[in-house]
């Protein structure tokens, strides 16, 4: 928790104004950062709480300290509706006698670049701040009329997305004048209850020359955040850094692989600092912009023979929880790309690329949750963002794609909303959370919610296309809407895919999700004591599984050459018996006709793995781990890969580069080296350890500091035995490998299995 911040505190009466320190301008020209200051005065203290927010992003010092380690605070998230305030205990910041406090004021999510169009003033043209000390509860400080700001700081030009200007002669700031009182409401201020964006790991840079003759710096390691320089110049001197995620084919430092296309008339993004020096040491990182990079090229004069450049890993306080080695370094590789994906995507909210869009897509963090609870402490990153979801519901029950919504709102747009396995995820989500964290209160702070969703799907399912009618069941059939379904699957075109759903529907998809979303409500209803709703979608999720059997299968038996059609059903428990090892045996035979490799997609590759393996091909299940061709997970990892890739091609074997390289998504094959090879298992404080070992692998070791304590799950083969240690907190299930099932208590159990 970070130091000097109180959570979900807000002044008891805000006696703060809202205050706007620009001058008149045009709304379409960039402004530099303001500074903002007030000299006030206090006296012997015990106690002292700073409350703030703003439109835009902010940064305080007060005394010349910095308030808290909160970087690009306030955070984001529809500020129309929710503007989070941050209360700071600053006690120890403050002397008696006279005070100053500086705020500087950035564009930040409020009106800089932001989401899939790099939109500017999303939420209003203005920047303000409103701000109020509070010393042994009474305001010795606010914001108000009685402030002065400037426009001629240091910070230059500022955009969340596209970067930073700072010219270091003018830390000596001028030109002080008034603000503006401006009426802006209070009604939308809510306490910060999540935990704070911080600067965490820090990789030191290594200067690289490129064919073409760039200088180039390579971080090693895929990120978002920002470059800290170091170097010694003269006044006036500039070093201009834009950052990236990779190297061409030929060796030279790209951005193609993020090209915004349209978006070049909104500025692009450039992810450019520039960096104006003072005479002497220069040290730097830009306050009011986030990239994602491992390289970074450099534009100067300066002789950088002394110059150090640090990449500055920048995410939302989320302590790791998973740990996961073996035998194979690949795989090593591949579960650290997926906790750096997680990093690089959980700044404030779960967001798909820290490049191109930064969007709170839904399907992205419902695909990924079962893993990122293993990975991380993530619940009050993803409580807030059910927070957002819960905001954008439309009062029809459909959830946006992306929450915070940040689109144009054009007609195309709005036609693409609720997409299955998008909308599903504000009951996946929360059901993740459950199961790892066992809290009760996630399910019902956002079960209304899901009974929206839910009204809205079976609405949907009301209406059916004239080729199913039919079906005895087309009630629960949803083949209307529009929905991405099976998302980039290799050799697919997405576009072309998304047109035959625009005409013919997807009921395969979209029928299956219905009936998983009525099944977990069933649960959730349950849990919550709402024993009429569990009826209800107890019979939605009966009806719902009877059509898309009828509509979907010919007698439950699948004919299909995508994988996805068989991992899908057996995955949700859409088929019975027989059906279910059926489907599962003709999965087994795809995969080795496809030449032992995926052609799954976004939704149903995170169960690939584990379905094979539940089912009795474990085997193929670890040679799809292993598969170093492409597609499969290893291939990017051979290719240099430190994060996951959008694409399973995203560096082709040419080396031409496209898409994001920082996607999570596919990273959710990591919570199966959890539950699948290490077999461990959580479900509201009832432990499971199940491994499925495999000697591909020669050994497995994780370890899961989880909510109910550490879960440790060690196996290796060797002299012929096969030996298994695991450690439970509590009393837990176990069953090994040979059949043997056993309830063991707390501490630690040896096992050695012949083989």
């Amino acid at each position: 928790m970070e130091k000097n911040r109180y959570y979900g505190t807000l002044p008891a009466v805000w006696q703060a104004k809202w205050i706007d320190p620009e001058l008149p301008h045009d709304p379409s020209v960039k402004q530099p950062a303001s500074v903002l200051r007030k000299q006030f005065e206090a006296g012997t203290i015990r106690s002292a709480v700073l409350y703030m927010t703003c439109h835009g992003l902010y940064e305080a010092y007060l005394n010349g300290q910095r308030v808290g380690n909160f970087v690009l605070a306030p955070g984001t998230g529809d500020y129309r509706k929710r503007l989070c305030v941050q209360a700071y205990d600053v006690c120890d910041l403050l002397k008696t006698g006279t005070n100053e406090l500086i705020v500087t004021l950035g564009d930040g999510w409020y009106r800089g670049s932001v989401g899939i169009d790099g939109l500017r003033n999303y939420y209003g043209e203005d920047i303000a701040l409103l701000c109020q000390l509070e010393a042994d509860g009474k305001a010795i400080c606010f914001s108000d009329e009685t402030w002065e700001a400037s426009q001629q700081g240091p910070v230059r030009v500022n955009d969340l997305q596209q970067g930073e200007t700072y010219d270091a002669r003018k830390e000596e700031i001028t030109e002080w004048h008034n603000v503006t009182v401006r009426d802006f409401e209070y009604r939308n201020l809510k306490a910060d209850q999540s935990v704070p964006v911080r600067e965490q790991e820090r990789f030191e840079g290594k200067i690289i020359r490129t064919p073409n003759g760039e200088t180039v710096i390579d971080f090693g390691q895929n990120l978002a955040g920002y470059t800290e320089i170091r170097v010694h110049a003269e006044a006036g001197q500039k070093i201009t850094l834009w950052h990236g995620e990779t190297l061409d084919e030929n060796g030279n430092f790209t951005q193609s692989n993020f090209d915004p296309g349209d978006r070049n008339q909104n500025g692009g993004i450039p992810q450019k600092t520039e960096y104006i020096c003072k005479d002497g040491e220069n040290v730097y990182h830009p306050s009011f912009c986030m990239f994602g990079f491992r390289y970074a090229k450099v534009e100067t004069d300066i002789d950088l023979s002394d110059a150090q450049f640090t990449a500055i890993a920048v995410y939302s306080e989320m302590p790791q929880t998973g740990f996961f080695t073996c035998g194979n370094e690949d795989v090593n590789r591949l579960f650290l790309n997926s906790l750096w994906s997680m990093r690089s995507n959980f700044v404030d909210i779960p967001t798909d690329c820290p490049t191109r869009e930064r969007a709170g897509w839904t399907g992205d963090a419902g695909v990924f949750a079962p893993t990122a609870v293993y990975l991380a402490d993530c619940y009050p990153v993803l409580k807030k963002w059910l927070e957002e979801c819960r905001i954008a519901q439309h009062d029809n029950g459909l959830v946006e794609n992306i929450a915070p919504v940040n689109n144009s709102g054009s007609v195309i747009s709005n036609m693409l909303q609720g997409s299955a396995g998008w909308g599903d995820a504000c009951i996946l989500v929360p059901w993740a959370l459950y199961n790892a964290y066992g809290k009760k209160e996630i399910l019902s702070e956002n079960y209304r919610m899901m009974k929206g969703w839910m009204a809205f799907c079976e609405k949907r399912a009301s209406k059916t296309r004239l080729g199913n009618m039919k079906n005895p069941y087309k009630k629960y059939l949803v083949d209307e809407g529009f929905h991405f379904g099976e998302w980039c699957q290799p050799d697919v075109d997405n576009t072309e895919a998304m047109k035959q759903t625009m005409m013919h529907g997807n009921p395969e998809v979209a029928t299956a999700y219905y009936f998983r979303s009525a099944s977990l409500m069933k649960q959730i209803a349950e849990i919550l004591g709402k024993n009429t709703d569990a009826r209800k979608y107890a019979e939605i999720a009966e009806n719902a599984k009877l059509a898309y059997r009828y509509t979907c299968t010919k007698n439950g038996r699948i004919e299909s050459e995508r994988q996805c059609e068989y991992v899908r059903p057996l995955a949700f428990g859409l088929l019975d018996g027989d059906e279910a090892e059926d489907a599962a045996y003709a999965l087994n035979e795809l995969v080795k006709k496809n030449g032992y490799h995926l052609n799954t997609g976004f939704l149903s590759t995170p169960d690939l793995c584990r379905v094979l393996a539940d089912h009795g091909y474990a085997d193929m299940a670890y040679r799809l781990l292993l598969q170093e061709e492409c597609p499969g997970w290893l291939y990017a990892v051979r290719k240099g890969a430190t994060t996951i890739w959008e694409t399973w091609d995203g560096i082709r074997e040419d080396g031409t580069v496209h898409d994001s390289l920082n996607h999570y998504s596919y990273g959710a094959i990591s919570g199966w080296l959890f539950s699948g090879v290490c077999g461990i298992h959580l479900n509201a404080g009832r432990i499971t350890v199940k491994p499925q070992p495999s000697e591909l692998l020669g050994y497995a070791c994780a370890r899961w500091n989880s909510p109910v304590g550490t879960i440790e799950s060690n196996w290796k083969y060797g002299s012929g035995k096969l030996i298994l240690d695991i450690t439970v907190p509590l009393e837990a299930e176990i069953e090994l490998p040979d059949g043997r099932k056993e309830s063991a208590g707390k501490g630690a159990h040896h096992y050695e299995i012949l083989l």
